[in-house]
């Protein structure tokens, strides 16, 4: 019996298809952006991570009760924001599996440790001392985590700090 539905309602099917598939396309095609798009984006979000940072050292620079909350509190969105910019670049789903490579995923877990540490210092346990300080190791994991996309520039900076060190 359903077969013989399926057949008589064959043409109504296939309507239904069709709309559903151009809604699919629709979708796609309003969400997709262009590269020139993906660039401001990225440019833009690198750009208020910048300021966010910068505004965060100002704010070290008067100091009062807190300075050090919102110092710790703008400099992580501040990182979060420039890092989220590359999102537009690559894609959410590609940057995510790029953050997560075996190459990168002990920076990337390291930088997001230092992150919430940072956070947690400044806003919970109210450490001056310890959330800058997790400030410091959080600026140096984004680094070593952006140096990673370079070719071979973890191998020159590691060279170059053994050069200094000897």
């Amino acid at each position: 019996m359903d077969k013989f539905k399926r057949f008589w309602n064959a043409d109504e099917a296939e309507a239904q298809r069709e709309d559903d598939e151009n809604i699919l396309t629709q979708i796609y095609d309003g969400t997709t952006l262009s590269w020139s798009t993906r660039i401001k984006a990225f440019v833009i979000c690198f750009a208020v991570g910048c300021v966010l940072s910068i505004l965060s050292t100002i704010c070290l620079a008067f100091p009062n009760k807190n300075s050090l909350k919102l110092f710790a509190v703008l400099y992580s969105f501040g990182n979060l924001t420039a890092l989220s910019g590359t999102i537009f670049l690559m894609g959410p789903i590609k940057q995510m599996k790029n953050m997560f490579k075996e190459k990168r995923i002990f920076t990337t877990l390291i930088a997001l440790l230092f992150l919430a540490l940072t956070l947690c210092a400044a806003l919970w346990w109210d450490i001056a001392i310890l959330a800058i300080i997790f400030c410091i190791c959080q600026f140096l994991a984004f680094i070593w985590y952006s140096l990673s996309y370079i070719p071979y520039a973890r191998d020159a900076v590691r060279k170059c700090i053994c050069a200094c060190i000897e």
